[in-house]
């Protein structure tokens, strides 16, 4: 399903994990990457190079142009390297109201999930017979 599947759910697949900070301030591991998101690259041969703003999400091709990763071809023009989202690091996200939301209830479902299933000691008290 990985190359039929439509944009919406391309949009799921394309995501990206946050960098440690961020992941600390929104409780979320995950988003999907967008357009102005600044990130940095942690794979391949433009590992390690300073963080770049994302110039466009190219969702037909499961790539993302990053600001200031180019190569020169063989006529002299330079183009964007595309690079996969997974092989990058998100450092600063765009966030706008819809945004926010998404944020708001991803960290809302993993604080629940942190609890669930735990037993504190008045419960296991009330069950002992």
């Amino acid at each position: 399903r990985y190359f039929t599947a439509p944009s919406h759910i391309r949009r799921r697949f394309m995501s990206a994990p946050l960098s440690k900070e961020l992941r600390q301030k929104y409780n979320v591991k995950t988003m999907p990457i967008r357009k102005d998101d600044e990130v940095q690259v942690v794979r391949g041969h433009h590992k390690g190079q300073q963080v770049g703003k994302v110039i466009q999400v190219y969702r037909k091709k499961y790539i993302i142009y990053i600001e200031r990763i180019q190569r020169e071809k063989a006529n002299g023009a330079t183009v964007y390297v595309g690079i996969h989202p997974s092989k990058t690091v998100i450092v600063k996200l765009k966030v706008d109201k819809d945004r926010k939301k998404i944020l708001d209830r991803r960290a809302h479902g993993r604080s629940i999930a942190v609890d669930k299933g735990k037993y504190t000691e008045e419960t296991t008290a009330v069950d002992a017979p």
